[in-house]
C-alpha cells in the first residue's frame, strides 16, 4: 500500500536510495534513470529571447505564459525595436537531493546605437516534480541582474561629439558654429492669439503663414515651434524686429556649419535633425532628435561623422511604483566621429564663389592640381538652385572638347605645325557647320593645325575627322579623363563620349556637341590631364579609412577597358596648343595674368531651339600646378563670358 502524497516515481526514488546506502560503488553506478534539466533550461532561454513562453515548463507559482510575455514586454520595450537577446545555456548543476537543479544563462544584448554589446550571466532554478518533469521557477532576474517586478529597464544614450570637416592644410571645412534659433513660445501668449503671432512671424519671414500657423497649432500647450534657424553673424534678416513680434522666442544653439550659407553647400550639403526616413533606414544606429547629415557628403559620410552614442542600461521603477531609486546596470561611453578630410583648399573655394556670386544663370568654377588630382576648388553658382553644377551638370562642352579631338588627331598623324584647311563653312551629309561669327579671315585657308586649334576653327576640326573615327575620339576622352562610369567616392560625372557615331554625328562630336557631354569636374580634368602627361583622377574625399598617400595616377574605377596613356610628346603637343590660344587664340585676356604662363581653350556649345539657340560659355586653362574649368549654362561666347570670369579667378 503506498503511502498518501506519495508518488510512482517518489517512491522508485525512494527504494533507489535506500538501496544506494547499502551499497558501496561509484556515483555513476548510484544514478537512476531521470530526466535531464537541459531542455527545460533550453526551453527558458529560447522564451528569453522571444518573448513567448507558451513551451516552457513553468513551476506552479510562475504567472502563466501570457503574462509573462506581457512583463517582459513592459521590461525591455525601452531598449528599442532593434534590441535584441541571445541567452545560451551553460553549465546545469542538479543538486544533492536529485530533485533541484540551477542553469547558467548567459545573456548578450545587442543594443541600438552602439557596436558593444551588454552581457551578463542569469541563473534559472529547476525542480523535478511527481511527474518526472523538470519546471522552472520563474524570477523577473531572468530579464536583467537583480530586476524586481517593481522595475522596467530604460535605455538613454549620450550623443557623440560630431567630427569636424577638414580641407586642405588641415583647414576647417565644417564645426560646430553658434546659431539662434527663432520660433513661437507657446507658453508667451493666450491661446487665441497664437495663431496671429505665427502668422505674423512666417510672414516676416516669407513662409507659408498657414503652413506655420497649423504646425504651431498642432504642437503641444508648451511648445516652442521652430521657424528658422540662423547663424549669430547672419545679418540678412533683421533679428531684433522679429524678437519684438509677439510670442517670438530666439534659442540660443550650436549647428556643424560650414564658414558660409554658400560655401561647397552643393557638395557638403547640410546637418539637421534626422529625419524620420533617417531614423528608420538606420535599423537604430539613429534616434529622433539626433543630429544627422541630411545631403551631400555630410550625408554620405553621416555614420563617420556623427560617430558612437554612448548608451546606458538602467532599471527604473515601474510606471505607478512610487520610487526614485535608479539601477545602472551597463554603459558605454561615446565615441566621438571620425573627421571627414577633403581637398578642397579654403580660399581657393572662396575665391571661386565670389567669382561666380553675380552670375545669374548656372554656373562653376572647378579648380584641381594636376600633379595630384586633388580637387581645391568645386564651386557652383546661385544659378544651380542648390545642384552642384560643378559636379554632377551635363553640358556640351564645345570647343573645349577640341583638346579630346586634338589628342586623337595626333593619334592620327597631325603635328601642331601639320597644314589643315579652314573654310568659312563645310557640309556633311547636308548639314552645314560654319565658325562662330567673327572668326578671323587671317586664321582661315590652309593653316597650321596649331592655329586652327588657337582660334577654334571648327571646319578644319570636322575636316580632319577622318584621321579619328568615334570609337577613336571615345579613347582620347577617357585618356584624358573622361570616363562615364568613373567611381570617385562622391557623386559627380565627369563626361560621356558616344563609342559609335557617324556623319553629321561624328562632326558633331569632334567639336564637342551633338551627343558629347561633360561637366565642369570634368573638363578640368581634361586641362589637368594635358598638364600632367597622364590621367588624372580627381580626388575630392581623403578616405580616413584608406591610405592617405594613395596614387594620384591610378585609373578610376570602371568596366571599360583602360584607354591608351598619353605620351610625354602627346600632352607637350597638347600644352603647345593650348598656350597659342592665350598668345595668339581666342584667350589673349589671359595672356597679362601675373605668375607662370597660362594655356587655355575657349568653348561655346549651342542649345535650344532654332528659334531659340542659346550658347553654353566654357574656358578651360592650365597655370603651373592648377588647372581650372569655368563654365556658365548661358552667355554669349567662352572668350567674352567664361574668359573673364577665369582671368578674375587666376589673377585672384
Amino acid at each position: 500500500m503506498r503511502t498518501p502524497g506519495t508518488t510512482p516515481a517518489r517512491l522508485r526514488r525512494t527504494a533507489w536510495a535506500l538501496a544506494c546506502a547499502a551499497v558501496v560503488t561509484s556515483v555513476a553506478a548510484c544514478t537512476p534513470d531521470r530526466p535531464d534539466p537541459r531542455p527545460a533550461a533550453e526551453a527558458v532561454a529560447t522564451a528569453l529571447e522571444s518573448g513567448d513562453f507558451t513551451d516552457v515548463p513553468l513551476d506552479d507559482a510562475a504567472p502563466a505564459p501570457q503574462e509573462l510575455a506581457e512583463a517582459r514586454t513592459r521590461a525591455v520595450e525601452a531598449l528599442g525595436e532593434t534590441a535584441t537577446a541571445d541567452v545560451q545555456v551553460g553549465e546545469v548543476t542538479v543538486g544533492e537531493d536529485e530533485t533541484s537543479a540551477t542553469a547558467a544563462l548567459d545573456v548578450t544584448w545587442d543594443l541600438p546605437s552602439t557596436d558593444e554589446d551588454w552581457t551578463y550571466s542569469a541563473q534559472a532554478r529547476l525542480a523535478l516534480d511527481d511527474e518526472d518533469v523538470w519546471r522552472v521557477a520563474w524570477a523577473p532576474a531572468l530579464l536583467a541582474p537583480g530586476l524586481t517586478a517593481d522595475e522596467v529597464l530604460r535605455l538613454e544614450r549620450t550623443a557623440a561629439p560630431r567630427a569636424d570637416v577638414i580641407g586642405a592644410g588641415d583647414a576647417v571645412l565644417v564645426t560646430e558654429r553658434d546659431v539662434e534659433r527663432f520660433g513661437i513660445d507657446k507658453t508667451r501668449l493666450p491661446a487665441d492669439q497664437l495663431d496671429g503671432a505665427a502668422r505674423a512671424l512666417a510672414a516676416a519671414l516669407a513662409m507659408d503663414p498657414e503652413a506655420y500657423a497649423q504646425r504651431v497649432a498642432g504642437a503641444g500647450e508648451k511648445a516652442f515651434v521652430e521657424a528658422i534657424t540662423l547663424r549669430v553673424e547672419d545679418a540678412s534678416v533683421d533679428k531684433t524686429a522679429l524678437r519684438a513680434l509677439p510670442g517670438v522666442a530666439a534659442v540660443p544653439d550650436k549647428l556643424p556649419l560650414a564658414p558660409t550659407r554658400t560655401f561647397a553647400r552643393p557638395i557638403l550639403g547640410t546637418v539637421g535633425q534626422a529625419t524620420a526616413e533617417i531614423v528608420e533606414a538606420s535599423e537604430g544606429e539613429v534616434a529622433a532628435g539626433d543630429l544627422a547629415g541630411l545631403s551631400g557628403l555630410q550625408r554620405q559620410y553621416d555614420a563617420q561623422l556623427r560617430g558612437t552614442p554612448g548608451v546606458a542600461v538602467q532599471a527604473v521603477p515601474a510606471e505607478g511604483v512610487e520610487s526614485t531609486t535608479v539601477r545602472e546596470l551597463f554603459r558605454t561611453e561615446p565615441v566621438p566621429g571620425e573627421p571627414l578630410r577633403l581637398t578642397l583648399d579654403l580660399l581657393l573655394q572662396e575665391r571661386a564663389e565670389a567669382v561666380l556670386a553675380p552670375v545669374a544663370p548656372a554656373s562653376a568654377i572647378v579648380a584641381i592640381r594636376p600633379s595630384t588630382g586633388e580637387v581645391l576648388a568645386a564651386a557652383s553658382g546661385a544659378g544651380g538652385e542648390g545642384v552642384s553644377t560643378a559636379t554632377l551638370g551635363q553640358y556640351a562642352p564645345g570647343s573645349t572638347f577640341k583638346v579630346v579631338s586634338a589628342l586623337a588627331y595626333l593619334r592620327g598623324g597631325l603635328t601642331p605645325t601639320s597644314t589643315v584647311a579652314c573654310p568659312p563653312t563645310i557640309d556633311v551629309d547636308g548639314r552645314t557647320f560654319r565658325n562662330f561669327p567673327g572668326y578671323p579671315a587671317s586664321a582661315q585657308g590652309d593653316v597650321p593645325f596649331r592655329t586652327a586649334f588657337a582660334h577654334s576653327c571648327n571646319t578644319a576640326f570636322i575636316g580632319s575627322r577622318d584621321l579619328a573615327d568615334q570609337g577613336a575620339l571615345a579613347d582620347a576622352g577617357r585618356a584624358l579623363g573622361l570616363d562615364p562610369e568613373a567611381d570617385l567616392g562622391f557623386p559627380a560625372f565627369l563626361g560621356a563620349v558616344p563609342d559609335e557615331a557617324s556623319g553629321t554625328g561624328h562632326a558633331a562630336s569632334v567639336i564637342g556637341q551633338g551627343q558629347v557631354l561633360a561637366s565642369p569636374l570634368g573638363m578640368a580634368t581634361v586641362a589637368a590631364s594635358a598638364a600632367a602627361g597622364r590621367t588624372v583622377v580627381p580626388r575630392l574625399v581623403v578616405d580616413a579609412g584608406a591610405d592617405a598617400g594613395a596614387d594620384p595616377t591610378a585609373t578610376p574605377t570602371s568596366s571599360t577597358e583602360p584607354p591608351a596613356p598619353v605620351t610625354a610628346d602627346e600632352a607637350a603637343a597638347l600644352r603647345d596648343m593650348m598656350r597659342a590660344v592665350v598668345t595668339e587664340g581666342g584667350a589673349t585676356l589671359l595672356a597679362d595674368v601675373p605668375g607662370e604662363p597660362v594655356l587655355a581653350k575657349t568653348g561655346t556649345a549651342q542649345f535650344g531651339d532654332d528659334e531659340d539657340l542659346r550658347n553654353h560659355a566654357w574656358m578651360i586653362a592650365v597655370q603651373g600646378d592648377l588647372a581650372v574649368a569655368v563654365f556658365v549654362a548661358e552667355g554669349d561666347y567662352g572668350s567674352t563670358t567664361a574668359g573673364p570670369l577665369m582671368r578674375t579667378f587666376l589673377a585672384g
